[in-house]
């Protein structure tokens, strides 16, 4: 399980590395679609960890009630 969580970091941090350079590729270059591309980047850059950080949140919840029934029962 550790081993798993180590790699599933390692892998949302070259997500998100990859994403600020994409951010940083759509803010030099001068492409047509480029405006587009950088305000995606952007805004999957705030958005994304904050659900990730919802989702471990509602989980660990879930998890501790289903425990919480099963030490009761």
């Amino acid at each position: 399980m550790k081993k798993t969580k180590r790699i599933l970091a390692v892998v949302g941090v070259v997500f998100l590395l990859s994403l600020y350079g994409l951010t940083l590729f759509a803010a030099l270059t001068s492409s047509p679609h480029s405006t587009a591309l950088f305000q995606a980047s952007l805004y999957s850059t705030a958005v994304i960890p904050i659900m990730l950080y919802a989702y471990i949140l509602v989980y660990r919840l879930l998890k501790k009630e289903s425990q919480d029934k099963l030490h009761k029962d």
